[in-house]
């Protein structure tokens, strides 16, 4: 995937160098240089994904300051050697999951987004994987993201529809449904069943 989207590594990279000079830059002249290379990062990412460029920009170019990726937690819960699901609106699944909040840590993230998504108590026990999104899943993102796959085990609660998901439930490996592969892909989903079955798990990281 990385020598596949190599356009993406260049983008990427031009955007970061663009946002360190803008934070830091002080002369006028090197400033406006420095947007430009922001504006050809954006439309080369544009250019690629078929995004409107505003869109690339709100998403690509809207942050200050050293670029860094984004983290998104996503839950491996397990009960009778099935892992848990949650429906999205468009009909796909995922682990629950989503972006760190700025003011909590990784694990009270995986708890907090597991009670609004799955309606579940639960507590953040090991850490499956770290992974680099782009090294994983499509569609290919304008930005970084940090994934961290956090295994958990349930302490109380149950299922209540809200506006994020329509339903909660218990798949084996051999039965996974349609998956939400932007956020978990098959391959993704087997190495938390992995994680879950071995005595001793050593974390996966890029």
């Amino acid at each position: 995937m990385k020598e596949k989207n190599q356009w993406l590594n260049w983008a990427v990279e031009l955007q970061s160098l663009a946002q360190a000079g803008l934070t830091y830059g002080r002369d006028a002249y090197d400033r406006e240089r420095y947007e430009r290379i922001r504006e050809i990062s954006a439309e080369i990412m544009a250019h690629m994904t078929e995004l409107p460029l505003e869109k690339v920009k709100d998403l690509f170019c809207n942050e200050s300051g050293y670029q860094t990726p984004k983290i998104d937690t996503r839950a491996a819960i397990f009960k009778d050697g099935r892992i848990l699901l949650v429906r999205e609106n468009d009909g796909r699944w995922s682990l629950p999951g989503g972006w760190c909040d700025v003011n909590v840590s990784v694990a009270e993230n995986t708890v907090k987004e597991v009670k609004e998504e799955a309606g579940l108590e639960v507590a953040a026990e090991r850490i499956i994987a770290v992974q680099n999104r782009a090294k994983h899943n499509l569609p290919v993102y304008a930005y970084g993201v940090c994934k961290i796959f956090v295994q958990c085990s349930v302490l109380g609660g149950a299922f209540a529809e809200n506006l994020e998901t329509t339903e909660a439930r218990y798949f084996s490996a051999e039965e996974l449904p349609e998956l939400a592969g932007e956020k978990n892909n098959e391959e993704q989903i087997k190495m938390c069943f992995d994680a879950c079955r071995a005595a001793h798990w050593v974390t996966l990281f890029d």
